[in-house]
């Protein structure tokens, strides 16, 4: 099953390295955190233009999930910061 959302792309500065990121919206999150691994990460593939990528949803540490946006992705796609992006993704197996 493929889930769909839109989602602004933040960057989040509290690292070494800072990283970019989009919040999943906790109500499409929240019926797949029975498949998370024992860290919370949700196995899925993802999807944003025309750029496909392994990946998980992230925990946030606050019960939600959000998707980091690899720099490789954010150039072939011509993202930034604030952009609004449409998100596909599917759960994969771990």
């Amino acid at each position: 099953m493929t889930e769909k959302f839109t989602g602004t792309i933040r960057v989040f500065e509290d690292c070494d390295a800072p990283w970019w990121f989009v919040p999943v919206p906790a109500k499409i999150s929240q019926p797949y955190k029975p498949l998370a691994t024992n860290f919370g990460f949700i196995p899925v593939t993802l999807k944003v233009g025309k750029s496909s990528w392994p990946s998980s949803l992230l925990p946030s540490g606050d019960g939600t999930h959000c998707i980091a946006v690899p720099a490789k992705i954010r150039k072939a796609e011509n993202i930034k910061l604030g952009d609004k992006l449409s998100i596909e993704f599917e759960i994969r197996e771990r």
